[in-house]
């Protein structure tokens, strides 16, 4: 009796330790990223049984910390807090985009993360050079106020110049 070869055999066999959600092809590279690096986030992103991450969240996240750190000039920015929680209205809140930011980097293979956290570095250092420092937030703030991005001087979501 004729041998089956081995190619033809796993090709009949069905893949099982095969990821789910691999097999929806990869968005876009996420700008200023690398294709390995934006591949890395999307297997991230489709794999976490995090509420808040989902599919493009990095890259949302990442648009909206650009975003807010746009307008020209030497202006203080003021983040604020948003009253809506849900999953794609939470990062009007910069800090909440930030905080997204951060469990991607800690979530991350070690070389997309080094690459994600020049980007983010970089911002960072923006950042914290147009917000200003909360001296009371131990007092106003119980929750997180022992992150760094959430210690800067609250403003009002209708003071900031374009966003209504």
């Amino acid at each position: 009796m004729p041998r089956n070869r081995p190619g033809a055999l796993r090709g009949t066999q069905r893949l099982r330790h095969r990821p789910r959600g691999w097999d929806v092809p990869a968005p876009d590279r996420i700008h200023g990223l690398s294709a390995r690096t934006s591949l890395a986030i999307h297997r991230y992103e489709a794999l976490s049984a995090d509420y808040y991450v989902f599919p493009g969240i990095t890259d949302a996240a990442l648009r909206r910390y650009r975003v807010f750190l746009s307008p020209p000039g030497r202006g203080i920015r003021y983040p604020y807090l948003d009253d809506c929680d849900c999953r794609s209205c939470s990062l009007r809140d910069v800090r909440h985009a930030r905080d997204r930011l951060g469990t991607a980097l800690r979530n991350l293979p070690p070389r997309a993360r080094a690459e994600l956290g020049r980007l983010v570095a970089a911002l960072d250092a923006v950042y914290l050079a147009r917000t200003l420092p909360d001296p009371f937030v131990t007092v106003r703030r119980e929750w997180r106020p022992h992150i760094w991005w959430y210690r800067r001087l609250e403003g009002c979501r209708y003071a900031q110049s374009g966003s209504v």
